[in-house]
Parts: structure tokens; sequence; C-alpha cells
């Protein structure tokens, strides 16, 4: 059972806000994602801003201050420090992280673990709600290669998360340490590998998911394969699951790559939203890089004006009426909100023999 609803959604848990939505209310998002920087130390051959050519765009942090207070005042519930590039590139990216959990707003950062070392772990992990590393081999060998880098940085992210692991159980903290490997052909053999490896480090989960390609992605991962010639890795990952370490492999999100989208709008947006590393306002991430769907940019407005402004309000009237969701990620991040919402706004007959 995966306790941490990876593959599935927690709109159920926001009644008050769902309603509100259902009313014809004009909410705030309950999660925002945020890039901090838009370099990276990395090129990871499955990188789904590529196209954004990894240029050195950095968010200016009193603006992004600004940002948090005023979000924390609109009932936004949770920020991830993630984005287009590595967000401990960002210098301040430690007092950021610890300026959001004094907002009062949970936060959490995914990283590909380079650079959270004892140090950044030391200053970061008592704010964090969760850390994810993103590790896509088994090896040293295959790691320079999927991720595009020197061998050694893959012993640096084990060291780091084992590091990390004692940081956290020595002061009690309450974040939980994740590793996220995207299953692709490049590195299915080694999955188990490295399983066996983290099972004995201390994290509390590995989560394995499908590749689903970025409609703007200039790499791409093929041939394509089918995730269900890979189930078995399931049953024989179960036996790397002890002592609170969980394997969460997410077949569903697997499956849902073979099926058209049971929905034929994306309801989920109102819900959570992306700030770039230049600021910018996205619906989501699949629409990055595309300015005429960008809702404004926190340098320049308030959070407020934005989102409840005129452009915002129109844009996100053409991708109700106009937009194809079938264009958007396979499985993207609100495929199970969107399939939720659907349902609750068109429920099927005898809704009331429950």
């Amino acid at each position: 059972m995966d306790k941490f609803k990876i593959d599935s959604h927690k709109l159920i848990y926001h009644v008050s806000r769902v309603h509100k939505w259902l009313q014809g209310e004009n909410i705030y998002p309950i999660y925002i994602e945020i890039g901090l920087i838009s370099s990276c130390n990395h090129r990871c051959i499955f990188c789904a801003f590529d196209f954004l050519k990894y240029r050195p765009d950095i968010l200016n942090k009193s603006f992004l201050k600004r940002f948090i207070l005023e979000a924390a005042e609109k009932d936004v519930k949770a920020i991830l420090y993630s984005g287009e590039g590595e967000p401990l590139l960002y210098k301040d990216a430690a007092d950021v992280i610890a300026f959001t959990k004094r907002a009062n707003i949970d936060v959490a950062l995914s990283t590909n673990g380079v650079l959270f070392d004892k140090k950044e772990a030391a200053k970061s992990l008592q704010y964090l709600s969760w850390l994810r590393v993103s590790l896509n081999a088994g090896t040293k060998e295959n790691y320079s290669i999927i991720h595009n880098t020197k061998s050694k940085d893959f012993g640096i992210v084990l060291n780091n998360l084992q590091e990390a692991v004692k940081i956290r159980d020595k002061n009690k903290y309450a974040c939980t340490i994740g590793i996220q490997f995207l299953l692709i052909p490049q590195n299915y053999k080694e999955v188990k590998i490295l399983a066996k490896i983290l099972s004995n480090i201390g994290a509390d989960y590995l989560v394995i998911k499908p590749y689903s390609e970025h409609p703007l992605s200039i790499n791409k991962i093929g041939p394509k394969f089918k995730y269900a010639n890979l189930f078995y890795l399931e049953e024989e990952l179960r036996k790397y699951s002890k002592n609170n370490f969980q394997i969460i492999f997410r077949r569903r999100t697997m499956d849902k790559l073979e099926e058209e989208k049971p929905y034929r709008h994306c309801l989920g947006l109102p819900f959570a939203t992306h700030i770039t590393a230049k600021g910018d306002i996205y619906p989501c991430n699949a629409f990055i890089g595309r300015r005429d769907f960008a809702f404004g940019n926190i340098h320049k407005e308030k959070f407020g004006e934005i989102w409840e402004g005129k452009r915002r309000k129109r844009i996100m009237k053409v991708i109700y009426n106009k937009w194809d969701v079938e264009n958007c990620r396979k499985s993207c991040r609100l495929d199970e909100i969107n399939r939720y919402l659907w349902e609750l706004k068109n429920p099927g007959s005898h809704i009331n023999f429950i």
C-alpha cells in the first residue's frame, strides 16, 4: 500500500476548497511548484525542460519572499521547490525553504541530490515535509550516462542520502526522505540493484514511475516499450521493502499511459500552479515557455493581482474551451485530480444509493 498516496491524489482532504470551486468561486491554489533557478549541474537524457536550454534565469529572492507571504495569506498550503533546473544551485535555497515554512506553508524539495551535503541537510531538513532525490540508475557507470554527468556523482548522492537520514533521525525531524527512479529502457535492469542499496540506507521509500514525455522536449526516450512487460518487477521488488523502507511501484500510472483520458477538460488547474525561475506563473509545467499562456510575473505584479486578473481569466477560458487534453503529458500530475473532479461534475446514475 502506498501510504504517501504518490500514485493517487489528496484533494479529498480539501473539501472546503473543492466545495468553493464547485460553487463557481475563484479559488487560490492549494499547491505551487516553484523553479528557483533554470540552470542545472546534470543533463539527464529524460529531462522534460531541455527545450529551455538551461538558461541562467534566477528568481529574485526579495520578490519571492513577498510572494510567499501573500501566498500564505491566500491559504496556499504547500510549495515544492523543483522546477526547470537544480534548485540547490540557488545560493539562498536553504534560506527560502526556512522562510516558507515559517510563513506557515508546508515545503518540499526535489533535487538530484549532488549538492544536498551534510551542511545543506543540517540547514534544511528541519523545515522540509519531504525530500525527494532523483536517482535513475543502479551503477555509477550507467548513472553517468543517464544523468549525463561524472560517475563519481553516484557515490556522492548515496553518501548524501545516508548523511541526511542520520541527521534526520538524530534530531527527530519529521522530513520524509524518498528516492525517485524513472523507469526507462536504459535502466530497468538496474532497479533491483538500486533497491538493494537503498534498503540499507534508511530512506523511507523508492518510487518507480514511468516516463511521460513533455510535449516540447527535445530528447526523446525511445524506442517506446510496453510497461506491462515490466510488471513482473513489482513482485520482485517487494523483498526490498523492510524496516520502514517502502517500494512504491506506480503500476496504476503505467496502466494509464495506454488509456484515453476519461475527462475532456483539465479541471484541476485552479488547485495548483507553476512558477518559473523567470518569475512567470503558468497553469502547469506543460505550458512553460509558451508566453501566451503565462498568467503574469511575480517580479512585476502581486500574486492576487495576477490570480484575479483579466489575463488569467482569459487564458483559463481558452484552455477550458479550446485546449485538447490529449495534447498534454500522459498521466500528468493533475490526472488523478482531473478524474476525481470530472466525476464530481458529471455524476452517474443512482448516486444516492450509497
